[in-house]
């Protein structure tokens, strides 16, 4: 091949991808034109896309007001746990004074002024929210409720797995178990 030839199918390739590129500018312009001549497509493109960003919006605030009503509510309902709770040491000596001042002398003026103390202390608390977790011997244990502080063996065969003996109350307030109650095991 000579000198002259390579030249001209050089010339020939350079002179198809100018074309080519002439070619690809018209069909751009075309498609420019073709956007520049539909702006309301524009507009309501947009419009759509502002719509949900108002709907989102909207309903991202919505459940931020459930949310923060609800938290509202539980923080209502349990305002004085602290102070309750505080208090379930003292509930438990009244009832321990109770015990041991009954075996003693039933009919005196101190059992009466103590169970009168202890009543009103009560049903105070139970205004408030406080309710005691009823457990009696014999029943299943559910370590969901109940804390288990130790294990001994079952007198009986049916009493293994159930409460043999229960050591400290448990308490609720509202529907949160604030003091679980402490038994023992039979095993």
């Amino acid at each position: 091949m000579s000198k002259d030839q390579n030249t001209t199918e050089k010339d020939q390739v350079q002179e198809a991808d100018v074309q080519q590129q002439q070619e690809e500018s018209k069909a751009d312009k075309k498609s420019k034109k073709k956007e520049k001549k539909d702006p309301i497509k524009e507009l309501q493109d947009e419009l759509g896309a502002e719509k949900d960003k108002f709907l989102r919006l909207f309903a991202e605030f919505e459940n931020y007001k459930k949310r923060t009503s609800k938290e509202r509510v539980e923080l209502f309902k349990t305002a004085g746990q602290e102070i309750i709770t505080a208090l379930l040491p003292v509930i438990d000596d009244f009832d321990r004074a109770i015990k041991e001042i009954s075996k003693t002398e039933k009919d005196n003026e101190l059992f009466k002024g103590v169970n009168l103390i202890n009543d009103k202390l009560i049903s105070v608390l139970k205004v408030q929210g406080l309710e005691g977790i009823e457990v009696a011997q014999g029943s299943d244990f559910d370590a969901d409720i109940h804390d288990a502080i130790t294990q001994i063996p079952a007198p009986t065969e049916d009493l293994k797995g159930k409460i043999i003996d229960v050591v400290e109350k448990g308490y609720t307030l509202g529907d949160k178990i604030i003091r679980h109650p402490k038994v023992v095991v039979g095993k």
